[in-house]
């Protein structure tokens, strides 16, 4: 399981594309009290620009690639290792969320040895983990699943924690990606994990606890994509949750990268999650719908979510525009 260091500073690259630095702006929207800075332009998410040298006497002890880096197949470019290589100089650890593995780069590698440094791949797995027992564990836990991939899994989790911490709710956010593990500062990426092993990954990153402590775990993919539906599944027998928080994002009619497959009916994904999820929590229930309304005019946000509260009985709310606050108030 990871354990980053922190602060960061956090690594923008070199090029123009803002979808490109989404780890970076995940980190700095969540955890803004993390971010010593920002290095890299002509992209910018408003932290003060800085050298590595100036990071580290401001305290920064991690330089994160927040970036991706589609153009050259998951690769860290060569135009970086300059940046990279300065970081490690100044004593820094890194933090790389490319495909690849920068272990596996000699020059890297070398330096960071020297230096004392830490390099973490958070797109790979770290260590042995365990086989799923589906043991009862003590604790609460909530989930959140989703009718397919990227609908707002992970910000739904981190607006559901930020609001039990205000109504202080003993809760932890338990990261289950490479955006959330270094918004969390640990986790494990699930989607690395041998599919035997996901399950028992889970439950080692939320195990038992105290009977007043709320774990809230990001969910990933879906058990209607066909891609992801394996790791959906893992992390919902893993997760033992007591609630599922159902994430949809208003208007999509087909998964995500999928043609040909629809979006599932809201109904059946919660009747099937809730299924499969009582192979570990025969007592599970649905919390509440977390609704992206990226797509919905403005002026009618409020119907839709109204609309599917009354239909299903739970909260429904946007994230982003709402936060988690209605639902929260139903844990109390």
């Amino acid at each position: 399981m990871y354990k980053i260091k922190t602060p960061y500073l956090l690594y923008l690259g070199q090029g123009d594309n803002p979808l490109t630095i989404k780890t970076s702006r995940g980190i700095a929207h969540w955890r803004p009290e993390l971010c010593v800075g920002e290095m890299g332009s002509p992209l910018t998410l408003g932290l003060p620009k800085m050298s590595a040298d100036e990071a580290v006497r401001k305290g920064a002890k991690t330089f994160v690639l927040g970036l991706t880096s589609t153009e050259n197949n998951g690769h860290v470019p060569d135009a970086w290792m300059t940046d990279i290589r300065n970081a490690i100089d100044a004593g820094m650890d890194i933090v790389n969320c490319l495909h690849q593995r920068l272990i596996n780069v000699e020059t890297v590698k070398n330096v960071s040895n020297t230096k004392g440094v830490s390099l973490h791949d958070v797109r790979h797995q770290v260590g042995r983990l365990p086989l799923g027992t589906g043991q009862k564990r003590s604790g609460k836990r909530i989930l959140t699943v989703g009718t397919d991939c990227s609908v707002g899994k992970m910000y739904t989790a981190l607006a559901i924690e930020e609001e039990m911490r205000r109504k202080n709710f003993n809760v932890d956010f338990r990261a289950t990606g490479q955006t959330g593990i270094l918004i969390a500062g640990r986790g494990i990426p699930v989607d690395a994990v041998v599919a035997d092993f996901i399950a028992g990954a889970v439950e080692m990153l939320c195990p038992a606890n105290g009977d007043d402590h709320w774990d809230v775990i990001e969910g990933q993919g879906s058990l209607f994509n066909p891609a992801y539906a394996g790791v959906s599944l893992g992390l919902l027998h893993g997760a033992q949750a007591d609630l599922l928080v159902m994430c949809h994002e208003a208007g999509r009619c087909e998964i995500k990268d999928k043609p040909g497959y629809p979006v599932p009916d809201l109904k059946d994904c919660i009747e099937t999650n809730l299924k499969l999820a009582r192979l570990t929590n025969p007592t599970v229930q649905l919390g509440a719908i977390s609704l992206n309304c990226r797509l919905v005019d403005a002026d009618k946000v409020n119907d839709r979510c109204e609309q599917l509260s009354n239909a299903f009985g739970v909260p429904c709310f946007d994230s982003v525009l709402h936060g988690a606050g209605d639902f929260v108030e139903t844990l109390k």
